[in-house]
């Protein structure tokens, strides 16, 4: 059953910063939601913390020679307890999936780097290798990885699978402690596969799914944050056997929007709907809205917020990197900058990029 709270958002032009490559308008809409997390306790070890944070930055600079930055995707814990990506520039060096992993150490490198309201989510003093192979990352731990709370358990596997696998490297992790194979979790006891992967979700949602053995999981975006300072939030939701077509089953849930109680929201609108089901044709795909897409505007143009989470939902599809989006069977649709948009929409290379 669909779980539905109206709310009314004034329209605002905000700052460009945050969302994807470009900003957007937030108009007025129905605000959807989901349950938050509970909030996130990082236990910090001030002293060992101290020299991870020192050995982490002068391998940095020893190894970056060049003085250039590469912006790296890092998933952080916000003040809602969602792990959300956050594009920061890193410096440059060879071995970005351990340096990636190191900016995810609370009291490490990443401290003075940190959006405001986010939190690193490994305990501050651990060490980490990384060895990649064949696809998959093994990575091990230092005993200090042990020193988390219970209830940060998830966040913690979601935010080291979905950090390295963005790298074309990387499609698969596995974890270990102090050099032994790590089959479940030290503290609560979380199981953990041979071969973690974004398919196992973040910010796992089943507040709607009665039947979990009927269903399967896909994940879309949502919108976070506050005024001036939005992002997009991934959540993994369990959809209908009973829809074929993951590409619908996306955009159903798009519309539906996130659950009760969020702070989460959505630029759908409970009336938007395919006209026709999508069509695939090699990497791209095409999908024909009603008139609703537009939502409240009275102009005929499209949400840049709308279209963003969209095309980031659609391409977590594997084979699909371009989105053709049509109203009616047509196209040039015009977006709220005044531009038309008459090419398909890729995917940016990172999520959430700002300037701190």
């Amino acid at each position: 059953m669909s779980r539905n709270k109206t709310t009314t958002i004034v329209s605002t032009v905000f700052a460009s910063s945050l969302l994807l490559s470009g900003c957007g308008l937030f108009g007025n809409e129905v605000q959807k939601k989901i349950d938050p997390p509970k909030d996130v306790t990082i236990v910090k070890d001030s002293n060992s913390a101290v020299t991870t944070t020192k050995k982490a930055t002068e391998t940095a600079k020893k190894d970056n020679k060049t003085g250039e930055m590469v912006k790296t995707e890092l998933y952080l814990v916000d003040k809602n307890g969602y792990v959300v990506p956050q594009t920061i520039a890193l410096p440059k060096t060879s071995s970005v999936a351990k340096q990636a992993l190191e900016y995810l150490v609370a009291d490490g490198p990443v401290s003075e780097l940190l959006p405001k309201g986010f939190q690193a989510v490994l305990p501050a003093g651990t060490e980490v290798t990384v060895e990649v192979k064949d696809g998959v990352a093994s990575v091990d731990f230092s005993k200090e990885f042990k020193n988390y709370q219970a209830k940060d358990e998830m966040k913690i596997l979601q935010s080291v699978t979905w950090t390295l696998t963005q790298f074309n490297s990387i499609k698969n992790v596995k974890l270990s402690l102090a050099g032994q194979p790590l089959k479940k979790m030290p503290v609560s006891g979380t199981p953990v596969g041979d071969n973690l992967s974004r398919a196992s979700g973040i910010n796992i949602d089943t507040a709607d799914a009665l039947d979990i053995t009927n269903t399967r999981p896909v994940t879309v975006y949502y919108i976070g944050g506050d005024e001036g300072s939005y992002y997009y939030v991934p959540v993994t939701r369990r959809v209908s056997n009973q829809v074929k077509d993951n590409i619908t089953a996306v955009v159903d849930e798009l519309v539906k929007g996130p659950s009760y109680s969020s702070n989460l929201v959505t630029d759908f609108v409970s009336g938007v709907k395919l006209l026709e089901p999508p069509k695939v044709d090699n990497e791209k795909v095409t999908l024909n809205f009603n008139e609703s897409i537009y939502g409240s505007f009275k102009e005929k143009v499209v949400s840049q917020h709308l279209l963003d989470a969209l095309v980031l939902s659609i391409t977590e599809q594997q084979g699909i990197k371009e989105v053709v989006v049509e109203v009616k069977g047509k196209t040039e649709l015009v977006k709220e900058d005044g531009k038309k948009l008459t090419a398909p929409v890729t995917r940016p290379e990172k999520v959430n990029t700002a300037s701190f």
